[in-house]
């Protein structure tokens, strides 16, 4: 909730009440989502056990899953945004068994929109608010390969 509320990574996401209560109901829900395999949310950590951030896979499809509620703070590495989107990738295309992908980028936040193509998303759509974006299994293995050695 803490990351969620800060103004300094919040502004291209969805808005969370600053409400305790609310908030445990949205875990509750969560964990029984969790439990029915329909999302995943996890907290990324530093290689010393330090949390830099959170992210979600969810709305799992037939043949794809989205990711998002991607947040990375301060105490983030320099390369944690490449390991925490393989890190996902791995786990939606490998332990999921997903081919595809799908997520939203919010219109205005073009860092993440250009991240997202350098890794070989396309745009398949936009509305008003958001760019809809699509990547497949193979666009991430040649990004992994590409980064191996950046980042062990």
């Amino acid at each position: 909730m803490k990351l969620r509320l800060d103004e300094r990574y919040n502004n291209f996401l969805s808005k969370v009440d600053n409400d305790i209560e609310s908030q445990r109901r949205w875990i509750i829900n969560y964990k029984k989502d969790e439990a029915d395999k329909r999302q995943f949310y996890f907290i990324i950590e530093r290689q010393d056990g330090t949390p830099c951030g959170t992210v979600r896979i969810y709305d799992l499809k037939a043949d794809s899953f989205c990711w998002g509620s991607w947040i990375l703070n301060e105490h983030k590495t320099r390369y944690a945004a490449i390991e925490s989107a393989l890190l996902v990738y791995q786990y939606g295309f490998d332990f999921l068994g997903f081919r595809k992908c799908h997520f939203d980028v919010m219109k205005g936040n073009s860092k993440v929109a250009d991240f997202h193509k350098k890794f070989g998303a396309i745009i398949v759509s936009e509305d008003n608010d958001n760019h809809y974006f699509e990547i497949t299994k193979e666009s991430v293995d040649k990004m992994a390969v590409k980064f191996k050695d950046l980042i062990g």
